[in-house]
């Protein structure tokens, strides 16, 4: 039963125990009793600040009931129950919930560690911004080949001890386009992190210095050593190496090693510490708790509708027949529309033989029927059928309408047009005419009976003193 309960409706005391509550209860919807601070939750987040007022609120509250009423077949049903639906609500909660079981304290030893190690591969050296003019050289090559590119390596390198600019040299010449564009630059590096040939060469020279060429173990090279630096303090180096350890899981590989080591100690699966993590924060956190719920419920709820109205709609040929049929006037128009196939053939006789073939098979059918009958072995008609209106494709308003001005150019793979339907002046004769509209609109009339059936099955009430202060306490 569907009823709404004023406040007024109550007795004295039992408003004013209500009141005094930090949170009182502003409905009751089933077995489920919402709070203010739910309903502004809910409400906030789906209005923007300009609309927060009384008579948004006014026209919500309707809405927010029968998105409860649902939740609460949902329940009823048992399809929180359900396997695949508690896997997915848990992949959507812990999303929240894991990265809250990370520290700053473990966050600050991770990057900690991570500049030791940085310190530990420089062994003492120093950092180095290198740039080179880069000549390919493959195994494959002929020694023609690499005799050429030996050639032109040497030639760059007098143009560069004459007094040529290296930049633009590299720019020009080198065959490593990543760093031609920046004059050869590459980023600044320590041990082990270019090819053993070219540390080598680069950790002798001095900043400013340049190379003479040489051959690696990809091609030959001419180096310059533009900057020299030490590794910069931790404190200076801290945002960076934290975004980066970020950027490569750090929070989700640190929660999932704090949720494995809290389950192992208190002797429990990481499911059931999750499931008591996120009680606990929730508790802490009305956002959170009311985001997970957000979760939870709208999961039920898209399973409640899927399960028991939509895919039932879906299936309900007769009933949507039965609909189009009793509004049918709903679906009426004044521009001419035609409902049938438009389509292209490479030989002109193909043009009557799609016409003869869909004289006898149901326009459901159709197009299957032309892959089937036409398109076995190669695809001899290109098709699509649907509803056109009068003037949105030159094509149809030709050989239907009888326009007389622009009219498309042949396509030159498949230069011979065709239709095959029907000319519908004043609306749609058969549903298939306006078969997704009929299907939407099937469906929501499916959904409106049975919110219906729900507010006369569940009792609802709204205490409406509650009520007024929402966003208003």
């Amino acid at each position: 039963m569907y009823r709404i309960v004023l406040t007024a409706c109550l007795s004295a005391c039992a408003f004013v125990a209500q009141a005094q509550q930090a949170d009182p209860i502003v409905m009751r919807v089933g077995d489920h009793s919402v709070t203010r601070s739910e309903l502004e939750y809910n409400f906030n987040k789906n209005n923007s600040e300009d609309v927060l007022d009384a008579k948004a609120l006014e026209e919500y509250v309707p809405m927010f009931i029968d998105y409860r009423l649902k939740v609460q077949a949902a329940l009823d049903a048992r399809m929180d129950t359900l396997s695949a639906y508690q896997a997915e609500f848990r992949m959507y909660r812990d999303q929240q919930i894991l990265p809250l079981l990370v520290t700053d304290i473990d966050r600050e030893q991770e990057t900690k560690a991570y500049y030791q190690q940085m310190l530990d591969a420089l062994n003492g050296k120093d950092l180095r911004l290198p740039a080179h003019i880069f000549l390919r050289v493959s195994q494959n090559d002929s020694q023609e080949q690499q005799d050429k590119q030996k050639a032109r390596i040497d030639s760059l390198y007098k143009v560069l001890q004459e007094g040529g600019d290296f930049a633009e040299t590299a720019k020009k010449f080198s065959e490593d386009p990543r760093t031609a564009a920046r004059g050869g630059e590459l980023m600044w590096c320590g041990p082990g992190q270019l090819i053993p040939d070219f540390e080598t060469v680069m950790y002798k020279l001095e900043k400013g210095q340049l190379s003479e060429p040489f051959l690696s173990s990809v091609g030959y090279h001419i180096v310059r050593l533009n900057d020299v630096k030490p590794l910069e303090p931790y404190d200076t180096l801290r945002p960076q190496i934290l975004n980066y350890l970020e950027s490569r899981g750090l929070n989700e590989r640190l929660a999932k090693a704090s949720v494995d080591s809290m389950a192992r100690r208190q002797g429990i699966s990481p499911e059931d510490l999750m499931d008591q993590e996120s009680e606990r924060l929730c508790a802490q956190d009305n956002d959170l708790k009311y985001l997970v719920q957000e979760y939870h419920d709208g999961l039920l709820l898209y399973e409640y509708c899927k399960t028991h109205i939509w895919d039932p709609a879906e299936r309900d040929s007769s009933g949507m027949e039965q609909f189009f049929k009793k509004n049918k006037k709903r679906y009426k128009w004044d521009t001419p529309h035609f409902y049938g196939m438009l389509y292209y053939t490479r030989q002109p006789g193909d043009v009557k033989a799609v016409k003869k073939l869909l004289k006898r098979v149901d326009e459901k059918d159709w197009t299957s029927e032309v892959r089937r009958q036409m398109n076995a072995d190669s695809v001899t008609v290109r098709m699509e059928q649907r509803l056109f209106i009068k003037g949105e494709n030159a094509s149809v308003d030709s050989l239907v309408f009888g326009v007389k001005q622009g009219k498309t150019v042949p396509r030159a793979d498949y230069p011979y047009t065709g239709v095959v339907g029907r000319k519908l002046k004043k609306g749609p004769k058969k549903m298939i005419d306006v078969a997704s509209q009929v299907k939407n609109d099937y469906r929501a009339a499916c959904e409106e009976k049975a919110v219906k059936e729900l507010r006369e099955k569940y009792v609802v009430e709204v205490y409406d003193d509650v009520l007024k202060t929402v966003n208003n306490h």
